[in-house]
């Protein structure tokens, strides 16, 4: 899934890949997925983005955002899987969004699970985009430990995990259940702790954790349970994953536990998280 760094990274990566770039042709929805998402009708976007010239890409929120000239662009988020391909073998069989440069490169957007690929003229007419936008990014300086402990204390009631706080709601845009697993591990705090018996230490604790885990899951190119544009995995090996649960716990040595909680996995070692 797209969270915040995996955002950030192919922001940047299609930014320094394909701006300058004239779309040849775009085809949406070739291959019909139950759970993929569309702005507007997937048929009308050959005459609508077919002739543009891409202008650049930014992230915000754990969503991506590909900006092309006429006031055109894309937004996707979720679990679309973008890829950058240089040859027609190299391209997948089956795609819910296509798109070929007049350089022979090309831009694929494939779906897993679910996922949103909005393309839109004008202003994209989106509520999550929307409430990202009005929201501190985690990196500037408004994301203060007075915001931050005022998000909490809103959050008190009703009763509310850990998790729930973090990965929810978009209290904090692009933060998600993916993310949330080793930035509560850096705090020491449980995914299943309620939040509302967090002292003053450990609001400043998770508040540093949050900042700094994805300050480092940024820099290092995502987390090793995703991939980038190219099909990489990203550099930042996580410590609560699907990736590392079979592990001792870098900390105590301990077991890790994988849970179902709340709609999803959890990945926690009961000894080092309270």
């Amino acid at each position: 899934m797209i969270e915040l760094p995996e955002g950030l990274v192919l922001a940047k990566q299609l930014e320094e890949t394909i701006s300058g770039k004239k779309i040849r042709s775009v085809i949406a929805n070739a291959s019909p997925h139950k759970f993929a998402w569309y702005y507007g009708e997937p048929a009308e976007y050959p005459a609508l983005f077919n002739g543009s010239i891409v202008e650049g890409a930014f992230s915000y929120g754990g969503k991506v955002h590909l900006r092309l000239d006429g006031d055109r662009g894309f937004m996707f988020c979720e679990g679309v899987v973008l890829r950058y391909c240089t040859e027609e073998k190299a391209l997948p069989k089956k795609h819910q969004l296509y798109m070929a440069f007049d350089d022979g490169t090309y831009l694929i957007g494939t779906i897993a699970m679910y996922g949103g690929i909005y393309g839109y003229r004008g202003v994209l007419d989106n509520p999550y985009d929307e409430v990202a936008r009005t929201k501190p990014s985690v990196f500037s300086g408004d994301f203060s430990l007075d915001y931050f402990s005022g998000l909490i204390e809103s959050s008190r009631k009703p009763k509310r995990s850990a998790k729930a706080f973090l990965a929810t709601e978009q209290r904090i845009p692009g933060l998600g259940n993916g993310v949330c697993q080793d930035i509560l591990f850096n705090a020491g705090i449980s995914p299943k702790r309620d939040i509302a018996t967090l002292s003053p230490a450990e609001i400043e604790a998770l508040y540093a954790a949050v900042r700094e885990t994805l300050s480092d899951m940024t820099q290092q190119g995502g987390r090793d349970t995703e991939r980038d544009l190219f099909g990489n995995p990203g550099g930042y090996r996580t410590l609560m994953s699907k990736n590392s649960h079979i592990y001792p716990c870098p900390r105590c040595g301990g077991g890790i536990l994988k849970e179902t909680y709340m709609g999803g996995s959890v990945y926690y070692c009961p000894a080092c998280q309270r």
